[in-house]
């Protein structure tokens, strides 16, 4: 049940509502490569894991912060807890030969630009930008590239802005871990608000804005206004009936929404949008049911709603993390009984510490068909395991047998191409497959019945809503 008031968090906190009320109003801290060994808690772990901790951190991103620290790791459970492992650095998230070498380079007192010229080089193995998101998802203004957004799919646009291109705290399975280690070249960022506003008039087939970032619930509200206002102004935009926000602030800060200087005009510029007559949804990544469960994420969840703000959640499926059936329905349950959406489980993407989380496909599938038979159907929103690959979002359905032949049931949820989206298509059953690139067309055939339109289209930018055929009509939107 949502918390109706701060004093309402005795029922669930120890001590009175003074120590409950409290805890909504603890400052923001991050904890990074930095200062981490200062805290506390790090203080009380072996010397082993904190090694760990500081060689991993020199090629993949850190950052936590003390509400997290403080509220949703169970240090008794350190180093099996998933909320330590979801927000600090393992040693299996790198290679032993790229892991030792980042050792040894600590050990021997190697400078910083020997060290980051190492990290560098281990970032560029790691798959830094999945599924042509640099190549072939990048639009173009006026013939000019447009590095802050992307358009992969028809009807949504993401935009990246660039004041929101970090976040409370980091996961460590993040696929764009890239915005965040300062390689030139992979970060996707832009300030201009007009711009976006003149793509999307220029494009009426786009229905949907996303703010992704990094997150953009970092930004204080006067910049992320800056972003939305353009879109909001009478006349200007009318297809866009939706702006989304990609945030992880109900898990990380839940303060964001409840006691942060500016919260209460973060909250009324959300009014603004609803008002506008467009919806608004917070896409909320959740990993695990005790983000969900801490009592200030509920606060949070309460407020938000009561502006008129859709939240949909979603989380790829993580090995040491919330690869659990039982885990999962419980925080299904409980997103759809504080009036969440379930919408996404995503396959864990082919990118940074990959080795680390990933699963074979026909395990996410049985671990999403037993989470999935576990909640009613106002949670069975949820659609997955779903992969954000090149060709698209394809699920996974199942595993079976036909003409003889054990085989993997897949559909496109999403397509570069719309006229694949909903389309069955079928591959050779796999034990150790864990994303489409590593299966193979059952029943003898050479290839994917998308595969040909997808190589003219990366040949031609990868952008088939630009195609007249693929184009939906202007519709009134604002």
């Amino acid at each position: 049940m949502a918390i109706e008031s701060p004093t309402q968090l005795s029922a669930v906190l120890p001590g009175n509502g003074a120590e409950a009320a409290a805890i909504l109003e603890e400052p923001y801290e991050a904890i990074n490569i930095r200062n981490f060994e200062k805290v506390p808690q790090i203080q009380g772990i072996s010397e082993e894991l904190r090694e760990d901790i500081r060689v991993v951190a020199q090629v993949l991103p850190f950052k936590s912060n003390r509400y997290v620290m403080d509220h949703l790791i169970d240090w008794d459970r350190v180093p099996e807890d998933p909320m330590f492992r979801l927000t600090f650095p393992q040693r299996d998230m790198l290679d032993p030969e790229h892991y030792e070498r980042m050792a040894a380079l600590l050990a021997s007192g190697a400078d910083n630009a020997e060290i980051r010229a190492a990290a560098n080089e281990i970032r560029l193995t790691l798959n830094p930008h999945p599924a042509g998101q640099l190549e072939h998802n990048v639009p173009m203004l006026n013939g000019k590239p447009l590095q802050g957004m992307q358009h992969k799919y028809r009807e949504t646009v993401l935009f990246f802005p660039s004041q929101g291109q970090t976040c409370h705290a980091y996961c460590t399975f993040c696929f764009r871990w890239p915005q965040f280690v300062g390689m030139e070249g992979l970060k996707f960022a832009m300030r201009e608000g007009e711009l976006l506003r003149d793509y999307v008039e220029e494009h009426p087939e786009i229905s949907d804005i996303l703010f992704t970032g990094g997150d953009p619930l970092i930004m204080k509200t006067r910049i992320l206004r800056g972003y939305i206002e353009p879109l909001l102004e009478p006349g200007r935009a009318p297809n866009i009936s939706t702006i989304r926000i990609g945030s992880k602030a109900l898990a990380y800060w839940p303060h964001r929404l409840i006691s942060d200087d500016d919260a209460e005009e973060l909250l009324d510029l959300f009014r603004r949008v609803v008002d506008s007559g467009r919806q608004l949804a917070m896409m909320s990544h959740f990993n695990h049911p005790v983000e969900v469960e801490a009592p200030p994420a509920l606060e949070a969840i309460r407020v938000l709603r009561e502006t008129g703000t859709q939240i949909r959640t979603q989380t790829p499926l993580l090995r040491h993390i919330n690869d659990d059936p039982d885990a999962l329905a419980r925080m299904w349950r409980l997103q759809a009984q504080t009036g969440c959406i379930p919408y996404y489980l995503f396959v864990a993407r082919d990118t940074g510490a990959k080795r680390y989380f990933e699963l074979p496909l026909w395990r996410c599938w049985e671990i999403f068909r037993e989470a999935y038979s576990k909640v009613s159907g106002v949670a069975r929103t949820v659609r997955g395991p779903s992969m954000s690959a090149t060709p698209g979002k394809v699920q996974v359905l199942g595993v079976s047998e036909a003409a003889g032949e054990q085989v993997m049931v897949l559909r496109m949820l999403q397509g570069r191409n719309p006229d694949w989206v909903g389309r069955p298509f079928f591959a050779k059953y796999s034990e150790t497959a864990s994303w489409l690139d590593e299966l193979e067309p059952a029943f003898g055939e050479s290839e994917f019945f998308y595969d040909q339109e997808l190589n003219e289209l990366l040949g031609e930018g990868g952008s088939p809503w630009s195609r007249d055929e693929f184009a939906l009509p202007l519709v009134g939107g604002g």
